[in-house]
């Protein structure tokens, strides 16, 4: 979900009428607008090898540029080019949490493909972040269409579990660090309320932050939503026991939390939806925080503050709780939550310092699918390293290429050794990160193969 400003801000030149032909005789690259108006974006080599890869981008916010886009960076495009792939993918009608135009959108952009080319051989579905959970909803909702489906750091806790973890860590700084203060979380009229909202509780948790029971405070919510210690590459690396550092790298995410997605995406959701699809009623914060692997962390920083742990816990056990309204959480059910339900092969990546969509949403989505009974078609493979969608080229295409030798072969590799010789070998300038690795659980996962998970 997190923007990525390069991506964003690289505009494509749309042709509002019948799609252009490039100059070159070659290969081909279509540019046109669908009938929703969305944008899309082909690029076909005329030694094309069969394969089509359908790229579904991440999350848009309202009001930001909106061009088509088939592949997740400009290095694995011309590779894949290079080797013959073809490569597709459509902007969405609108911007925002826009599941409902991106599945028909992406859709459409393969129907029109297999109208200008003729029928792949092989047709894949990859995406990233938001565009990760769109991948999935593709492979569940329409397993017709695709051989196999590859989403990278997505969304794919779906749209439920989604908003109700982004609630739980603003509802924790709220109530230790803003008493009182009536700061709404939730059920927004329009986005000036939320804009609103989010300047309030910011200012106060930038003030908690100069002192140590506000950091511990920070801590504690960061914990709440799983938030690393080190998520960005620009942020010093702490050690095992630097809690300090910890603390405050993750303020910087929580503080970009706060500016977009918990106010002014949540807001925009929530006009879709008809109202609040996320609540809390119910919830333990305590046997919560005793699950997250930063539980010792934000111990640590409370004894350091002088501040009691349990009468926090204890404030937000008694603090009034966020409802759901009940026709906007069937809404987000109907569109945004996933089954795990597969037919075809998916792989997913995630990197483990990823403080936007926790990796903890693999552990979701694998639940969900052994649920479905579908876990011998997925697997998940681990990338160290901090920050949101930061894989190398490398990376990228030995995932790609991994799914692909499964369909070939019916079985997996995802061993870290082979996928970091795959890497090494597509990408020799950087070093290959993926290791052995498993999540912990998610806080408070949601979706379709759990009966239990249907009411609030």
């Amino acid at each position: 979900m997190r923007i990525r400003l390069a991506l964003l801000t690289t505009c494509l030149s749309l042709a509002t009428a019948l799609p252009a032909q490039a100059a070159d005789a070659t290969d081909s690259h279509l540019e046109g607008k669908l009938p929703s108006g969305a944008a899309y974006v082909m690029d076909v080599p005329a030694s094309w090898n069969g394969t089509v890869l359908l790229y579904s981008h991440g999350y848009t916010p309202a009001g930001a540029p909106n061009p088509a886009q088939n592949t997740p960076g400009t290095a694995a495009r011309d590779k894949l080019l290079a080797r013959g792939y073809a490569l597709i993918g459509s902007s969405y009608a609108t911007n925002g949490w826009a599941v409902t135009e991106a599945v028909p959108d992406q859709l459409a952009t393969l129907d029109l493909f297999t109208e200008k080319f003729g029928s792949a051989r092989r047709t894949l579905a990859w995406g990233t972040s938001y565009g990760g959970f769109v991948t999935s909803m593709l492979a569940e909702r329409h397993a017709d269409r695709f051989d196999g489906s590859l989403s990278m750091c997505g969304l794919v806790q779906g749209g439920v579990a989604n908003w109700n973890s982004t609630l739980d860590p603003v509802f924790a700084l709220r109530t230790l660090l803003a008493p009182g203060s009536g700061v709404r979380l939730a059920g927004f009229a329009d986005q000036t309320e939320a804009v609103a909202a989010s300047k309030t509780l910011s200012s106060k948790v930038e003030a908690a932050q100069r002192t140590p029971d506000g950091r511990a405070r920070i801590a504690l919510a960061a914990a709440l939503h799983n938030i690393p210690g080190y998520n960005d590459s620009a942020q010093t690396e702490p050690g095992p026991t630097d809690w300090a550092t910890q603390q405050s790298n993750q303020y910087a995410a929580v503080r970009g939390l706060l500016q977009l997605p918990a106010f002014s995406w949540r807001q925009e959701a929530e006009s879709r939806a008809g109202g609040n699809p996320s609540w809390n009623t119910g919830v333990d914060y305590t046997a919560m925080l005793a699950r997250s692997p930063l539980y010792k962390e934000v111990t640590e920083l409370y004894k350091e503050a002088g501040l009691s742990l349990r009468t926090d816990l204890s404030a937000l056990g008694r603090a009034p709780r966020v409802s759901a309204d009940p026709q906007a959480v069937r809404w987000m059910r109907n569109t945004s939550v996933l089954s795990g339900r597969l037919t075809d092969p998916q792989l997913n990546i995630h990197t483990t310092g990823d403080a936007l969509i926790p990796v903890q949403a693999e552990n979701a989505y694998h639940r969900a699918a052994t649920g479905a009974g579908s876990a011998g078609l997925l697997r998940q493979a681990y990338v160290e390293g901090p920050g949101h969608c930061t894989f190398t080229t490398g990376e990228t295409l030995a995932a790609l290429h991994t799914l692909e030798k499964r369909l070939d072969t019916g079985r997996w590799d995802v061993r870290p050794g082979t996928l970091n010789a795959t890497a090494a070998t597509e990408d020799p300038a950087a070093e290959p990160r993926y290791i052995p690795y498993r999540p912990t659980a998610y806080p408070r996962p949601y979706d379709l193969a759990h009966p239990g998970d249907a009411r609030p």
